[in-house]
């Protein structure tokens, strides 16, 4: 039976900071979280708990047996409905090559110099502590920035965590990125409201497939 997140506890395994894969999004690690963050009081606070999201394992073939659900819109499959994009970013042909949604897709999201994109605001608990996604640059390597963006009811930004690194030419999953949500949720009444923005900084970058982490117990 495929595991749902309510009905399963939080991992006592540790992440930290993560440890770079071969091959991996190199330095996109989200520094200063344990330091508590300014209160996020989302409207999803005003639940008690997120919807049931359907678990997978995406991430075993790097040695990463953690359960993951995909981000709303984060195959590129369905275009650009999810995401508000900005610059010449846009939803182009071309998937992750490993299949890890269950099948070879034909789409992913296509980041030249500048442009950016933002994911819809994704309702999370303290167990959803880490997030992954798959990426490559459209020549040698190219420079991407990501960020966490926490809102609160009047939809202004509370909390952002962002960091930098280089994709290289080849697809490859990112390390293990922190969301920073234990200390911003449990302060805002158990659930808060993020979104994900990817930046190029230089030359033309690929996402696919972006994955959050409940951290569930196995």
């Amino acid at each position: 039976m495929v595991p749902i997140r309510s009905r399963m506890m939080s991992s006592g395994k540790s992440v930290g900071a993560f440890a770079v894969l071969a091959g991996s999004v190199a330095g996109l690690t989200l520094a200063g979280i344990s330091a508590l963050l300014p209160v996020a009081t989302a409207d999803a606070a005003t639940a008690t708990t997120c919807p049931e999201t359907t678990l997978v394992q995406p991430f075993v073939k790097w040695q990463d047996s953690g359960y993951y659900s995909l981000v709303a819109g984060g195959s590129f499959e369905a275009g650009e409905p999810a995401w508000t994009l900005s610059g010449a970013a846009k939803v182009a042909s071309g998937s992750e090559t490993f299949a890890v949604t269950g099948k070879l897709g034909k789409s992913s999201l296509s980041l030249p110099e500048g442009a950016s994109a933002q994911s819809q605001l994704i309702c999370v608990e303290p167990n959803d502590r880490t997030f992954r996604f798959f990426a490559r640059s459209e020549g040698t390597s190219a420079n991407v920035t990501v960020k966490v963006v926490y809102e609160n009811s009047a939809k202004k930004t509370s909390v952002t965590l962002t960091k930098s690194g280089t994709v290289s030419s080849s697809w490859a999953p990112s390390g293990i990125l922190e969301t920073g949500v234990p200390a911003s949720s449990m302060v805002s009444g158990g659930v808060a409201d993020l979104s994900i923005t990817f930046i190029a900084t230089k030359g033309t970058a690929r996402i696919d497939d972006v994955y959050l982490d409940p951290r569930m117990r196995r």
